[in-house]
């Protein structure tokens, strides 16, 4: 196997797994509908929010750091270093996953009362204590990544949504039965994400202890190799990671700014009572399924990353532009015909996952948004790759003041519609920023020509999805509600699907020179498809 493909390999696996775990994610959101009132679900949701945004600044972005450098003293056969540098990250993650973890069982109760749900308080605190080792599993993911194990921080991924989302629900359901408040109930599902730490730390230590055991008795471990000094690593460290990180965390930022002001801005307009309603269709429902779009798109074009780097490192123009081109094209060719199906289909994704139809338009309007987090993640990467981490994370702040301000002036006119808006104007300014950049680099173009035929594709499969499931809605009359959503929803993604494939083809925005340049599973995929493009298609950019 080449080392393009096994790189492709890695990016599936850890594709894979990020895509069970978001499926994980959304299936538990459907029992806490039925078990919680709104008070339980903002609570839940707020809790969650602040942990997951608290998550990557705890790590500082030092596994991606930690992979590279690991995986950079491996090639020069420096192995000794590679452990002195993982051992130190250790020590730092083992400090700060206490700090982290007290301050936030300590800061909950301030927290709760700035988003006006006090109720969260016990929620946050008792997710609080999985911050303990999730700082440790992080750095363990990032060494085994930079050994090219991507397997191991896969499977932790998945045994710790399992175990999460499991325990949750029955906490959740123990306390219920026991006549315990939804306030109780909502600290007792948020202690779920602490067994969901303990299993991911079990299957990484199991993997550590392997490794362990697989190079006894090699000199990996022996200490009489000159000795880094432990300041000299934490500054090379973060002296990569930093920046790294400041970029890494739009998403739960924004999540997070969102579950902060939705109730103090909206309860003005609406009262407190259906701005607490809005803020659980929010983190319960719009959330989860905006999550799924970005997991696919995200996973193939970071493939080529690496790719990227090289071209980057060679100054070999011609190939850099090709592949940047190729890295965006992906990106927003795969990302887009899922966000169009979710969002004509928003009203019987809702029938089918949850037990009622309050918030279709929200989550419509979210998951339209996360189209502009694909290619702002995209290009983030790409800048990332080209070592221009600084430059990226100075965007990143840009865009989240940018989310900010128009979340309070958009959120007096148009209400929660106008701070989802804002959500997408972030990503739209990120991704423009990172553009110029990215165009002052290198000279590129995403799709030339062929927007127009791609917006006619887009446009007739939105059209013809949002009919069928305007009929399929009147099933709803003749079947069980929930099975009427479900057959709508399979027939409406296929349709869109297979009608915006075809559309591409026939219209040249695919062209046979570029299929041969995707990786292989998509090769497979379109090739006996490219017999419906008429011989007459102009291929040329």
């Amino acid at each position: 196997m080449s080392k393009k493909e096994s790189f492709v390999k890695g990016t599936l696996i850890l594709a894979a797994a990020a895509l069970i775990a978001r499926v994980l994610g959304l299936a538990q959101k459907v029992p806490f509908e039925h078990l919680f009132n709104d008070i339980g679900e903002a609570s839940f949701n707020s809790a969650n929010s602040v942990y997951l945004m608290l998550l990557p600044l705890a790590t500082a972005g030092i596994p991606s750091t930690l992979s590279k450098m690991v995986s950079e003293r491996y090639a020069l056969n420096r192995p000794h270093e590679a452990q002195q540098i993982y051992r130190a990250a250790l020590y730092f993650a083992a400090v700060i996953g206490v700090i982290m973890s007290v301050t936030l069982y300590i800061g909950a109760p301030y927290y709760a009362d700035y988003t006006k749900v006090p109720e969260s308080t016990l929620a946050i605190r008792a997710i609080a204590p999985a911050l303990l080792l999730f700082p440790t599993i992080a750095m363990m993911r990032g060494y085994f990544q930079g050994r090219n194990n991507m397997m191991a921080g896969g499977l932790s991924q998945i045994v710790e949504q399992i175990a999460r989302v499991s325990t949750a629900i029955v906490l959740a359901y123990i306390m219920l039965s026991k006549g315990y408040d939804n306030t109780w109930m909502a600290a007792g599902a948020s202690f779920g994400s602490v067994f969901g730490s303990l299993g991911a730390f079990g299957i990484m230590l199991y993997y550590a202890l392997q490794l362990k055991r697989k190079e006894s008795t090699n000199t990996l471990y022996e200490t009489n190799e000159a000795k880094l000094p432990l300041f000299g690593i934490y500054k090379s460290i973060f002296k990569l990671s930093i920046p790294i990180v400041l970029a890494s965390v739009t998403i739960p930022v924004v999540n997070l700014i969102d579950n902060s002001l939705i109730v103090p801005l909206l309860s003005g307009q609406v009262g407190y009572s259906e701005a607490t309603r809005t803020l659980a269709i929010y983190g319960s429902k719009a959330v989860s399924v905006a999550g799924i779009p970005p997991v696919l798109a995200i996973a193939l074009s970071t493939s080529l990353i690496p790719i990227i780097s090289a071209a980057y490192a060679r100054r070999d123009e011609m190939h850099l532009k090709r592949q940047v081109t190729l890295a965006l094209r992906i990106a927003i060719l795969t990302g887009t015909p899922i966000v169009t199906s979710l969002v004509v289909a928003a009203y019987s994704v809702n029938g089918v996952l949850f037990s009622s139809l309050d918030g279709s338009g929200i989550i419509g309007m979210l998951t339209l948004g996360t189209i502009f987090q694909i290619t702002m993640m995209t290009t983030n990467s790409i800048l990332l790759g080209m070592g221009k981490a600084r430059i990226s994370m100075y965007y990143v702040m840009i865009g989240i003041i940018v989310k900010l301000v128009a979340s309070i002036l958009l959120s007096k006119v148009f209400g929660i519609y106008g701070i989802l808006g804002a959500t997408a104007l972030c990503f739209i300014v990120i991704t423009l920023l990172n553009l110029r950049m990215l165009k002052s680099i290198v000279p590129f173009e995403i799709m030339g020509k062929r927007w127009g035929g791609f917006t006619i594709a887009v446009l007739a499969s939105a059209g013809i999805g949002y009919s069928l499931n305007q009929a399929g809605i009147m099933l709803t009359d003749v079947m069980p509600a929930r099975v009427a959503f479900l057959i709508t929803c399979l027939i409406v993604g296929a349709a869109v699907v297979i009608i915006y494939l075809v559309l591409l083809i026939i219209l040249g925005v695919i062209s046979r020179q570029e299929v041969a340049s995707y990786p292989r599973p998509l090769q497979k995929l379109l090739k006996p498809l490219m017999r419906l493009q008429p011989a007459r298609v102009n291929m040329k950019e």
